[in-house]
């Protein structure tokens, strides 16, 4: 166990050498981290997750070495030396020395590192209204450099090698079953096991053509913008040392890591850009095939990681809360990129008016990576009209008219084709109240080669009266819909269309908007 006085000792700014004014406690699941003025003092906590083990003092003697040796790889000016933690005296005062030191026993070990700029760290000035992007092309180009002199071969790359990426995401999931219902729903969990073990049983080739190629490196394997310091130089530091396994991956994994923490901070723009720069500056195009596959994964590691803190009894009833809410979050971004589609997909989202087809577009946009183009806009778009301007006209007339819904429709079509033919999932939400229409878009989706699904809102009338006369209520709402000229659709609507089986779901939109939207995510992967 960690000595019961270590944590009270270290906190002392008198403890230290250079006498800091103030001493702060931060804390992980596995280390206490001890910032002392102008250094840092990391110790690791005797604890044994499987993953990990640091219950006895040579592991933690061991490790702290390890953490040394391979984090002067890329910050050697910021990690100095494993300081040794000894008992001394009748009183068994704790005292600080170095690790080679004689006399007084030693109760625990401390990687000791200078302190970063806190203003400097990647996390923060991404944050800021003037961050130069071309930073990432910077960071791109020190692990492309990283990477190329990296160790690989023999062991490493049986270490990388598809087994081993099955036993860890095996690992993951049996790890995190228990909190099931705590940091992630039954129907997320289900989802990304499944979409995991499909993924490597469809690229399996791929996945053995990376090794065999020495993509697999002895890399970082905790490539947080936490661990990131740009000034003069690429600061890189804190990789993972406590488990081979880990660290030593694909560099694709490497670059989706970094990746995915952007995203989760909200910089998806800058994501796509990282990723772009790595494969250009490494000349590894077949990267991009893998990232969402490996952003999954290490989106659920940090979930998992999290929901660890709900079982540590040094954090209290608030650090706990605040970690279920993290974990969650991790796990639903997780969700997300197993929602992804590795190809061109064109999805109408259809359904009479006030059926809630807007709104599940809207949903299942940013979890497919998919482009939503919105009839109601782009009807008023054509017209030069704002998409708030209400026009409450008879049904099938003024904008409404047969002739204008046609141009809508042609229009949809050809800004979705444009997209396809980019890579692009399309989303076309409209009413597709006509079977030559949806004909049409089947047709495009052919000729396009690309996968097609038609998702048909269906809901009681009262729920859509309800949802129409609130909706009528809010002036930011671009749909013209009323509950007096519902019927009149519905009356209106060709029900017949030639539509192959199995392109066509049909979801009861009165339920949850995410049950409706799993729904559709289930079909699309199976």
């Amino acid at each position: 166990m960690t000595h019961p006085r270590l944590v009270a000792a270290m906190s002392d700014p008198g403890f230290y050498p250079h006498r800091p004014g103030e001493v702060e406690l931060a804390q992980t699941h596995i280390s206490y981290v001890f910032i002392a003025g102008d250094e840092v003092y990391k110790v690791k906590k005797a604890v044994d997750f499987g993953f990990l083990d640091f219950t006895t003092l040579e592991k933690r003697r061991h490790y702290c070495h390890e953490e040394l040796r391979l984090n002067r790889r890329l910050a050697p000016e910021t990690y100095l030396e494993v300081a040794a933690i000894r008992e001394e005296g009748r009183d068994g005062r704790l005292v600080l020395g170095a690790a080679d030191d004689a006399g007084g026993r030693v109760v625990d070990y401390a990687v000791r590192m200078r302190r970063l700029p806190t203003e400097r760290m990647l996390k923060r000035l991404v944050a800021a209204r003037d961050f130069d992007p071309e930073v990432f092309t910077r960071i791109a180009d020190r692990l492309v450099a990283f990477h190329r002199q990296a160790e690989t071969g023999g062991r490493i790359d049986a270490l990388g090698s598809p087994a081993t990426i099955r036993r860890n995401h095996e690992e993951n999931f049996a790890q995190t079953e228990k909190y099931i219902g705590r940091t992630i729903p039954d129907f997320q969990f289900r989802f990304v096991s499944d979409y995991v073990f499909r993924f490597m049983e469809d690229n399996a080739a791929l996945l053995d053509r990376r090794v065999r190629g020495h993509r697999i490196r002895d890399g970082h394997g905790d490539l947080h913008l936490e661990h990131i310091v740009v000034d003069r130089e690429i600061v890189i530091f804190d990789c993972i040392e406590f488990n081979e396994r880990f660290r030593y991956g694909d560099v694709a994994a490497e670059a989706a890591f970094l990746a995915m923490d952007l995203d989760y901070n909200g910089h998806e723009g800058l994501a796509d850009r990282f990723v772009k720069d790595y494969a250009r500056l490494s000349g590894d195009e077949e990267l991009l095939g893998l990232i969402d596959f490996y952003k999954c994964y290490y989106a659920y590691v940090r979930g998992k990681v999290v929901s660890f803190r709900l079982d540590d009894p040094a954090i209290d009833a608030g650090g706990k809360e605040e970690a279920r809410r993290l974990a969650a979050r991790y796990f639903d971004l997780a969700y997300t990129y197993a929602a992804r589609l590795e190809q061109p997909t064109l999805i109408l989202v259809t359904g009479l008016m006030g059926t809630g087809k807007s709104v599940l577009a809207s949903l299942a946009g940013p979890r497919l990576g998919a482009m939503v183009i919105r009839a109601d806009v782009l009807r008023k778009e054509l017209l030069n009209l704002a998409p708030t301007d209400r026009h409450h006209v008879e049904f099938g007339q003024g904008i409404y008219g047969e002739g204008i819904s046609e141009q809508t429709y042609a229009a949809a079509h050809e800004r979705a084709a444009a997209l396809l033919r980019a890579g692009r999932s399309v989303i076309i939400d409209a009413s597709y109240k006509r079977a030559r229409w949806r004909g049409e878009a089947l047709a495009l989706a052919r000729r396009l080669g690309v996968s097609f699904l038609l998702v048909e809102c269906v809901c009681p009338d009262e729920v859509v009266r309800e949802r129409l006369e609130r909706r009528a209520r809010d002036p930011r709402e671009a749909s013209d819909g009323r509950w007096e000229i519902y019927a009149a659709q519905k009356d209106d609507y060709d029900r017949d269309d030639d539509l192959p089986e199995g392109s066509r779901l049909t979801v009861d939109s009165s339920l949850p908007p995410e049950t409706c939207l799993h729904r559709i995510l289930v079909r699309l992967r199976s």
